[in-house]
């Protein structure tokens, strides 16, 4: 069997990438189609082979040496050719932050060049969410800092560019998980009731409302892990209560010794929709086993937000109860992680020790 005839090798990942002519994936791999003898940079346009076809390769050197030829469309052997629209969709997202009013998506389009559908695109592949949903989340930025700052509700919404308090408790108010007044004073009036304790990954610190589990985090010290409670919620009732969460404290420290393969908490947690997608996805992963940035954003049918998902593991406030310590680069290695990448290896060594 010659070379050119081989089964189609690779990952799902890279062929995600293809499929979805991903230009960040440029310069990491190329791939050669069998029954053309051509080898492709993922990005290019040229019509897209059948999978059972494809063979992925990490250099066109690679490719060449199998006996394939580089594509006059793509051009895979040259320097990827820069991408305007990165630029295009900052200036895009310094427009949003800076309006008094979200502008309309064809006043934004309009001011890059392009049409509606090609920079709702482009955008929401860049950003991970729509021009809308991104201004919403600046607009609920700006009132959180605002009532953090001392402003009262009404100063907060009309600054933050609310035409109506409807519109404001309608969206944004939802989302602070407590009421704007009480998230003003910083909390001021909100019970959150804690516990740390000690675990196979140092201390653990498990915090809940009354409607469920906010806060679990890993650390070197009690006090670290209390303090960054306190910034989170600096005019609330923190309350050291053991008694109160030892049920999901118990749950959580079963789950470290592997006694609980899947921890599964009530949460009390505020998020973006495209965030909620990401933890879902993440909750649904095995223990034992991995998902690269790309898998999950191809999971949650957002081929191209592989960036976006990481954004979202790293924002992710309850450790273990999302796992994203499940979640890989594309590059291999374990990669970064919120509490500490020899944590986050201690975790998947455990885990694969546990199924197996």
């Amino acid at each position: 069997m010659t070379d050119a005839n081989k089964p189609a090798a690779g990952t799902d990942t890279q062929w995600q990438a293809v499929l979805a002519r991903d230009r960040d994936a440029d310069g990491q791999f190329v791939y050669a189609v069998t029954s053309t003898g051509i080898f492709c940079r993922p990005s290019c346009h040229s019509r897209r082979p059948r999978r059972d076809r494809v063979r992925f390769f990490d250099t066109p050197t690679e490719a060449r040496a199998a006996g394939f030829r580089p594509c006059l469309r793509c051009r895979p052997e040259d320097a990827p050719a820069a991408d305007p629209w990165p630029a295009r969709i900052e200036h895009v997202c310094r427009l949003i932050e800076r309006a008094e009013r979200p502008p309309s998506l064809a006043t934004l389009a309009q001011r890059v060049g392009s049409s509606r559908y090609h920079f709702l695109r482009h955008f929401t592949r860049a950003v991970g969410v729509t021009p809308h949903a991104f201004a919403e989340a600046r607009r609920f930025a700006a009132v959180r800092h605002q009532l953090r700052t001392g402003a009262d509700v009404t100063r907060a919404m009309l600054d933050a560019g609310y035409a109506s308090s409807s519109r404001f408790y309608a969206s944004a108010a939802p989302r602070l998980a407590m009421a704007p007044a009480s998230y003003r004073a910083g909390g001021a009036g909100q019970v959150v009731r804690y516990a740390t304790t000690a675990s196979p990954l140092g201390r653990l610190l498990v915090a809940a409302t009354p409607k469920g589990v906010c806060s679990v985090t890993l650390g070197d010290s009690d006090v670290q892990l209390e303090s960054a409670l306190r910034r989170e919620y600096p005019r609330a009732e923190v309350v050291r209560a053991p008694r109160a969460v030892r049920t999901w404290v118990r749950h959580a420290v079963a789950h470290l010794h592997g006694r609980e393969p899947q921890l599964d908490l009530p949460l009390d947690i505020r998020a973006t929709a495209f965030q909620w997608q990401v933890w879902n996805a993440l909750r649904d992963i095995p223990p034992g086993e991995t998902r690269t940035y790309s898998d999950v954003a191809a999971t949650i049918g957002r081929p191209a937000a592989a960036r976006a998902v990481a954004r979202a593991c790293a924002s992710n406030p309850v450790a273990l109860a999302v796992p994203c310590h499940r979640v890989v680069p594309v590059a291999g290695g374990t990669g970064g992680y919120r509490w500490g990448r020899e944590r986050k290896e201690a975790l998947l060594a455990r885990e694969r020790k546990t199924v197996a």
